[in-house]
């Protein structure tokens, strides 16, 4: 283990923090509103001191990054921007207890959209810029961010993004992981850019733009009203649900488009399988929730905005999907789970590890059929080597075991089982809203502080996809190598 350069980066990632924090400072500046201006600054002090003694101090010349140091500065990554992310809330006063604004920034930087606000109208607009801000910087990811800008960063860093990037596969775009880094951001800022403006031609205002353009971007679903997306009009709901869409797809398809490969775009399986997973829930709610609304353009509006929210685990809402019927509830639920593209900025399982499920399943079911017949799974036409299909059904086996795991932590919480598991869904999937007591109109407000704990660290397994985070809190991880 590089213990020199994780606490190195550790460092780096406070005086990023700092530097995150004085953009809402200025917008509190631009609001006037002092208090909430002094909080920021008094929180980025905290964080460039820290930062800047810790980098100081570990300051290496060796910088070699290996997957183990990869996984630990992730972590350390996460767990440090939520820590000096929830000062502002408690300094202001906005959120006075910690553990609650601990569990609010989580939710920002992992993009879930979970909150535990009672009256998210009665905040000052910095602090609602802040809260959306983090799903911005947390959708691409933080060291992703990090890395893009952050000079000193080795070639080797790629171990990074594949610590943090969500999917099976992590990949180089370019040769060096830096250039992809900035790659996946200029396209990402592009695309913010785009939704921005067009939010802005319909009715909502610029500050109002710009933070649900952040919600989107992020898939993250923090909104600035009680009702969500649910006041604004049907242009800003559709400019919205088609962004949700676009930024659950895979940024490498993205890259291939602007090189001009638009073939093995039209030949991704995992884009099609999401587009025909997508279209299917839309159909089969729009007819289910028929009868509530009257009209199938207002019906296939609303299956099409909450369809696109869940399954990009973006969280917004347009209408209280908690009161529509069990059938369009049960697709929902598992459309939670199924998530979006890998190498996008949504949670949940990913579509590519659903495909790949699904076909060693089939796989398997013929080997036993056919003893001798040579069998292998197919993705993106290509085999899939036995380590990735080996890795996947790890995953999956992981994932069960740690949604088993929070829903026993949390089950002795008075409300219900649906409330709660919905509640662990939400949270491991990085969605946001559940059913029952967490749905849309509801929060998570009213859970202990013990199980706001615990969900924080559900939010942080799920966008992490578990191992980084199990990994750098493991002793061996952090002994020294002989």
């Amino acid at each position: 283990m590089n213990r020199k350069m994780v606490f190195y980066m550790f460092g780096r990632i406070g005086q990023i923090a700092a530097l995150l924090l004085l953009l809402p400072a200025v917008v509190a500046l631009i609001y006037s509103e002092y208090r909430q201006l002094w909080s920021f600054l008094i929180a980025v002090a905290i964080s460039f001191v820290i930062g800047t003694v810790i980098s100081s101090v570990c300051r290496t010349t060796n910088k070699v990054i290996y997957a183990k140091e990869g996984f630990a500065i992730v972590s350390l990554a996460w767990l440090c921007m939520s820590a000096v992310g929830a000062l502002p809330f408690v300094l202001s006063g906005e959120v006075p207890s910690y553990v609650d604004a601990f569990f609010e920034t989580v939710s920002g930087f992992t993009t879930t959209g979970a909150s535990i606000l009672p009256d998210v109208e009665s905040m000052s607009y910095s602090m609602l810029f802040w809260r959306s801000f983090t799903h911005w910087v947390g959708g691409m990811g933080v060291l992703v961010f990090v890395m893009a800008i952050v000079s000193s960063m080795t070639d080797r860093s790629i171990h990074i993004m594949r610590a943090e990037m969500p999917g099976p596969v992590v990949g180089k775009l370019v040769p060096r992981g830096r250039d992809t880094a900035k790659i996946l951001y200029l396209i990402y800022i592009v695309m913010t850019v785009v939704q921005i403006i067009l939010l802005w031609a319909g009715d909502m205002n610029l500050f109002e733009s710009i933070v649900h353009t952040f919600g989107s971007a992020g898939t993250g679903g923090f909104g600035i009203k009680s009702d969500s997306i649910g006041g604004y009009s049907s242009y800003s709901q559709i400019v919205i649900a088609v962004f949700m869409l676009l930024f659950g797809i895979n940024f490498n398809l993205y890259f291939l488009i602007i090189i001009g490969r638009f073939k093995a775009v039209l030949k991704s399986t995992e884009l099609w399988t999401y587009l025909g997973i997508a279209a299917t829930a839309v159909c089969v709610i729009t007819f289910n929730i028929h009868s509530i609304y009257g009209s199938i353009g207002e019906s296939l509006k609303n299956a099409f905005f909450q369809t696109s929210s869940i399954i990009t685990t973006t969280g917004y809402s347009s209408v209280d999907f908690n009161l529509w019927p069990s059938l369009s509830k049960a697709i929902l639920m598992l459309l939670m789970c199924f998530g979006s593209c890998a190498g996008s900025t949504a949670g949940g399982l990913k579509i590519s590890r659903v495909v790949i499920l699904f076909k060693l399943i089939l796989v398997e079911i013929k080997r036993m059929l056919h003893p001798r017949a040579v069998t292998s799974v197919k993705f993106e036409d290509k085999a899939v080597d036995k380590q990735t299909l080996n890795s996947v059904a790890v995953y999956f086996a992981v994932y069960i075991l740690c949604i088993i795991a929070t829903f026993l932590l949390v089950c002795f919480e008075p409300f219900g089982f649906e409330s709660n598991f919905s509640a662990v869904i939400a949270t491991f999937n990085n969605i946001g809203p559940g059913f029952g007591e967490v749905g849309p109109m509801g929060g998570f407000g009213n859970y202990t502080d013990f199980s706001k704990i615990v969900f924080s660290f559900s939010m942080l397994l799920g966008r992490l996809e578990i191992f980084p985070l199990i990994i750098a809190l493991s002793p061996t991880t952090w002994q020294k190598s002989r």
